[in-house]
């Protein structure tokens, strides 16, 4: 038995995938020395360790204190032979097998793969075989372990980032609509500023659905235009350049489940023209193919961007934006739920502590005091990436944060003399102040007087009336200047 823990120097016609380090381990079983001597020689560019028996009992002795990736096993042994060890061990099975065999015969292969092998070479086999085989496997486990992790990473995102988070009055009632509408197939269109947490707004209408297929994001923004259509319809072999391979798009993947378009804004509008086809039809066709394929997909869109603007420039179709917008969703900004702050401050920090493997930041309420009074102009991330980089820092003396959450009302105090710790100047009257703070609020709102009326806390009706007081106010003062002209 020898263990190889260097590898001799690669062929070079290997591809460049496999110019890495090794680090998998195989068990060779077979009672021919000279098989033995083979196999070590051969496996040795490919595996860390490599451990050597001639019997099942010498192979049962070392797997008990050793891990396999691989074991190399022959059918006929001594003693008990190689397919009856591996139907004991296929109830635990750790390891991929590939059996090896000169008297190979249909009955043997069957029951080969009935105990799990995973390959089977028939002896005398050429190298080239040999290596296929041991690649074939190796790329499989490889897979099953990435699988694993992202299935792992996914069911933490759910569990603990994929809903959103707070109690304010406006997030409860979007909380209910959103449990109202989620059973729905039709479309649903969420609004807001980046940060807001539109894709959790949408996996929270995907968890709520009781859909079986998969929640599957896109950017729409993130890829170039060239390659958009392939990457939701998918591709057939040569349907341009680079395109090796026949390739399922985004759509197949969410068969059954939600699509989540995020900053749909941003589609070019021949793109546009062909989702809102797939929209109507609900088939799909792969470039370059000429059949379609039936899907049931539930579209969830994102923008920041006011799409009624988009649509009077032309730069997004006005039937499209109908299509998509059955029902529309506005998350409000983080600036206008000041009350979820804290809470959502103690959120992320178990939460980033325990990724990062940090203590929690004790907050105060001098702390909490000046999160709640920051603008956030990134919203919810912004807060997420203060509260990670408060457990990475760790708190300084003399600060009350690690971070600079300055604003106007931490620096107002140098300029008491000419204005207030708001930023408005001491001789203005209260009437003058509250205009240029509602103007102010209508304007970060690209003059949306209904996400406006919540942030400042008053009602439509009531915004639309002082609005037009102020106006009535200006004409008069206006017919005054003209008569004393």
């Amino acid at each position: 038995m020898t263990a190889y823990a260097t590898s001799p120097p690669r062929d070079s016609r290997r591809s460049s995938d496999d110019r890495r380090l090794p680090t998998a381990s195989v068990l060779v079983v077979d009672d021919e020395p000279g098989m033995r001597r083979y196999l070590e020689k051969a496996l040795s560019s490919r595996f860390a360790l490599i451990e050597c028996a001639d019997s099942v009992e010498q192979a049962e002795a070392l797997r008990s204190r050793l891990h396999f990736d691989l074991i190399l096993l022959d059918i006929r042994l001594p003693g008990r032979d190689g397919l009856e060890w591996d139907e004991a061990l296929a109830a635990d099975a750790v390891s991929d097998v590939i059996f090896m065999t000169a008297y190979a015969d249909l009955d043997t292969a069957v029951r080969a793969l009935r105990a799990g092998a995973s390959d089977f070479i028939i002896k005398p086999f050429r190298l080239e075989q040999l290596h296929a085989a041991v690649d074939r496997c190796l790329e499989r486990r490889q897979l099953a372990r990435e699988n694993f992790l992202l299935r792992r990473d996914n069911a933490r995102h759910q569990s603990e980032e994929a809903s959103l988070k707070g109690e304010s009055t406006a997030m409860r009632e979007l909380g209910q609509i959103i449990a109202r509408v989620a059973p729905a197939p039709s479309p649903v269109l969420i609004l807001g500023e980046s940060g807001t947490g539109k894709e959790l707004a949408a996996r929270d209408l995907h968890r709520l659905s009781g859909r079986r297929g998969a929640f599957v994001p896109i950017n729409c923004g993130a890829i170039s235009p060239e390659l958009l259509e392939s990457e939701l319809f998918g591709h057939l072999k040569g349907a341009f350049t680079g395109a090796h391979r026949s390739r399922d798009g985004l759509f197949s993947f969410a068969d059954g489940g939600t699509l989540f378009l995020d900053e749909i804004g941003e589609m070019p509008l021949a793109m546009q023209a062909k989702l809102l086809r797939v929209l109507e039809t609900r088939r799909v066709r792969p470039v370059g193919g000429e059949q379609e394929q039936a899907v049931d997909v539930r579209i969830v869109a994102a923008t920041h961007r006011t799409l009624e603007i988009e649509v009077a420039a032309g730069r997004f179709r006005e039937d499209l934006y109908y299509r998509l917008n059955v029902l529309s969703l506005t998350l409000p900004a983080l600036r206008e739920r000041p009350e979820d702050i804290p809470a959502l401050a103690q959120h992320f920090s178990q939460q980033l502590s325990r990724e990062l493997g940090l203590s929690p930041v004790p907050w105060d309420h001098a702390d909490l005091t000046r999160l709640c009074r920051y603008a956030w102009p990134g919203n919810v991330r912004e807060l997420k990436n203060v509260i990670e980089r408060s457990l990475l820092l760790g708190r300084l003396p003399g600060d009350t944060l690690p971070v600079n959450l300055s604003t106007a009302a931490d620096t107002g105090e140098n300029t008491a003399s000419t204005s207030s710790s708001s930023g408005y100047p001491l001789e203005w009257s209260l009437d003058a102040v509250e205009q240029a703070h509602l103007c102010a609020v209508l304007e970060r709102h690209a003059n949306n007087k209904s996400a406006a009326a919540r942030q400042l806390g008053i009602s439509r009706k009531t915004l639309d009336r002082k609005l037009t007081t102020w106006r009535n106010d200006d004409n008069a003062d206006v017919t005054a200047d003209d008569d004393n002209a």
